[in-house]
């Protein structure tokens, strides 16, 4: 039998799509939510193989980032918070994106995000009824594509027109008398939906927040579900670091979930309305204060990139060596469960992108089989996280609207100030000072406040005060998990001896990330011995790895349904197992998922074989 890998060619990502969304559906990864009552636009459910291919990815990473960490502890925080936080980060004014609207259909789409369309423009100037009073005189635009037919368009705004009138509700819409019609050419025009061809609104702020209500009592308190994990640990900083007796530079990790009402959720489960994030904010010492206890702070291009040499920070590091710091470590995460340097993208942010308070943002993206292509037809990628340099916007802001004090208290910095001369700390409290006014004037405050509250902030470096800053790396699960999918799908082509062909699917997930690490099976189910080994060996490794038991079927096709599952190990008790070859007594065969290799291994060690190879 010959095996052939087929290579999609690089114009199929839609088709590679349809069979993967297929896949996760049939084997259980990814369900459409509430499907049964028809399903509901931007929500997803994840089945058996999707639930524990999701919670391996969420263990792996917080032991990455948290439990093999010292300088890291967990939070875990509600979804809702108190309204006046989102109003202090800024999303109650600014988390929005500009919508346009179908007047036809109601239905809205992201001004950014509207295919360009060519063909004919049809434009009315109003409608009017001979049947009835009715008279509209407000314009009206369809745009009809090549091999339309112009009765379409004018069907279109008869509707439009009679909308929510008596000649709508009897039908008589369609003797509407339409005025004022006109064509005109469009070629690749953003104007107009994508699927009734009618003109759009103008762009107007959709702000993305889910609203939700707080308490029995009438008027009930407006709250929103979170947009997303950070702000929590923003404000239970000053807990967590009484509380942890963590100093600065320390991190805050969470994973949950959040919520933005996206206007056209798309890309399967990439852009959806309900997601999870795993987020660490770490929080760093200023500059200034870096540069005070040092002598100076080490810049990014003063860190080689050998992992060997970046692992391993500095008490000099300002906030760029950290930034760089962080970009590489979460790349080698995503290399360490299996998706390669080659398949992710480093892109970082030009000045004009980055938000109001970043110093820099490195977004790191995976080349999804949906992602659009460069003039050189080469998959440019979608983001997976980002890692930003917030600098210390977040505990400022939280800081001026509730009153408390978000800054600490650093011992080394007021034992290392007495020790610098006059000049150095003049210029060090003139650079802290003019940055907290930066900050200031842009939270609107005047410039006499700007001014007191700044002089108030450097004045306290010589007590060995300062708000830290921030780097914060942010992850996407939903969109780990797609990316994780899509990188393992494979086609396989085998060919009997007799010439037919089967394509099959095999999922080549990391071992430490697959659903199932190991399938056990008897090579025949009638025969009781062979059953009643398997279940001891299934039983053996069961407190320690995920493992499926599986006796239906032939061998083959057992050994191809764990092959579409992720599973890297099968385990076979065979005759040879129960002593029909003495020297095999007591051995199993382990096939490898991704070649068909076989070996024996003795069931003594099966476990200690296994435990390196999925962990």
């Amino acid at each position: 039998m010959n095996d052939t890998t087929n290579n999609l060619p690089a114009s199929s990502g839609a088709a590679l799509m349809e069979k993967i969304v297929s896949l996760c559906k049939r084997r259980g990864f990814i369900y459409p939510s509430s499907e049964i009552y028809g399903g509901i636009n931007g929500f997803w459910d994840y089945g058996p193989l999707g639930s524990e291919l999701k919670r391996n990815v969420k263990e792996l990473w917080w032991r990455d980032m948290v439990l093999e960490r010292d300088d890291v502890v967990g939070l875990e925080a509600t979804i809702i918070m108190h309204p006046k936080i989102w109003k202090a980060s800024g999303h109650v004014d600014t988390f929005a994106d500009m919508m346009r609207e179908c007047p036809l259909t109601k239905k809205r789409v992201r001004a950014d995000q509207v295919e360009p369309q060519s063909g004919v423009i049809y434009r009315w100037s109003g409608a009017e009824s001979h049947a009835s009073p009715f008279k509209c005189e407000k314009p009206f635009a369809v745009l009809l594509r090549k091999g339309e037919h112009p009765d379409t368009a004018r069907k279109k705004a008869r509707e439009y027109y009679a909308h929510g009138t008596i000649d709508a509700e009897t039908g008589r819409w369609k003797d509407l008398e339409l005025t004022g019609e006109t064509t005109a050419t469009a070629a690749d025009s953003v104007d107009f939906h994508p699927e009734s061809g009618a003109q759009l609104t103008e762009a107007r702020p959709f702000n993305l927040m889910f609203k939700t209500f707080v308490g029995a009592s009438e008027p009930a308190e407006e709250a929103y579900l979170r947009p997303e994990t950070a702000q929590a640990i923003f404000t239970q900083f000053k807990n967590v670091l009484e509380t942890s007796r963590q100093r600065t530079p320390f991190g805050i990790a969470q994973i949950g979930k959040a919520f933005r009402n996206e206007v056209t959720p798309r890309n399967y489960t990439f852009r959806s309305r309900e997601f999870e994030q795993m987020e660490v904010e770490f929080f760093i010492k200023p500059d200034e204060v870096v540069e005070a206890i040092s002598g100076k702070v080490a810049r990014a291009s003063e860190i080689s990139n050998p992992p060997s040499a970046i692992a391993n920070p500095r008490s000099d590091w300002g906030w760029e060596a950290w930034h760089k710091y962080w970009v590489e470590e979460r790349i080698a995460f995503y290399e360490g469960i299996g998706l390669p340097r080659h398949s992710l993208v480093e892109y970082w942010q030009k000045a004009e992108e980055l938000a109001h308070y970043a110093r820099a943002t490195v977004d790191i993206l995976y080349r999804f089989p949906f992602s659009k292509r460069n003039d050189g037809g080469e998959l440019m990628g979608e983001e997976l996280e980002g890692i930003a340099a917030r600098s210390d916007f977040d505990l400022s802001q939280h800081e001026r609207h509730s009153g408390k004090p978000m800054g600490v208290f650093d011992e080394d910095l007021r034992a290392a100030w007495t020790a610098l001369p006059k000049e150095k700390q003049d210029a060090l409290w003139k650079r802290y000072y003019e940055n907290r006014k930066k900050y200031l004037v842009k939270a609107g405050a005047t410039g006499d406040e700007a001014h007191k509250e700044a002089t108030e902030d450097a004045n306290g470096l010589p007590k060995g005060q300062y708000i830290p800053h921030v780097i914060e790396p942010s992850a996407g699960v939903d969109r780990l998990i797609l990316a994780l999918i899509c990188n393992a799908y494979s086609e396989v082509t085998e060919t009997d001896e007799k010439g037919r062909s089967e394509t099959r699917v095999i999922l080549k997930f990391h071992p430490r990330v697959a659903p199932i690490k190991a399938g056990v099976m008897p090579l025949l189910k009638n025969k009781p011995a062979l059953v009643k080994k398997a279940m001891e060996i299934r039983d053996l490794l069961r407190p320690w790895i995920n493992v499926f038991y599986d006796d239906g079927g032939s061998i083959g096709r057992r050994y191809a349904r764990q092959d579409e599952a992720g599973t890297p190990f099968c385990v076979t008790v065979d005759f040879e197992t129960l002593g029909e070859k003495p020297e095999l007594l007591d051995t199993v065969t382990v096939r490898h998922r991704d070649d068909g290799r076989q070996e024996r291994v003795k069931i003594s060690e099966l476990l200690n074989w296994l435990m390196p190879r999925v962990r």
